[in-house]
């Protein structure tokens, strides 16, 4: 009484999300978060080419 199926079973494909209609609300908002996005990355880069931040800093000494 052997069945045929053997194995893993593949999942079910799902099916393709139609298109998202979005109104003036959710426009600004994804706009907004897009510049956000953008002048983070603009503050990341200027940020790495300054080098490290805050200098020394605090140091561990070596006894316990």
């Amino acid at each position: 009484m052997s069945s045929k199926q053997g194995g893993k079973l593949k999942p079910l494909k799902q099916p393709k999300s139609d298109r998202k209609e979005y109104d003036e609300h959710d426009l600004a908002n994804l706009q907004k978060k897009k510049e956000e996005e953008k002048a983070l990355k603009e503050l990341r880069a200027e940020a790495s080419q300054r080098g490290s931040f805050g200098g020394a800093g605090l140091k561990k000494s070596g006894k316990k």
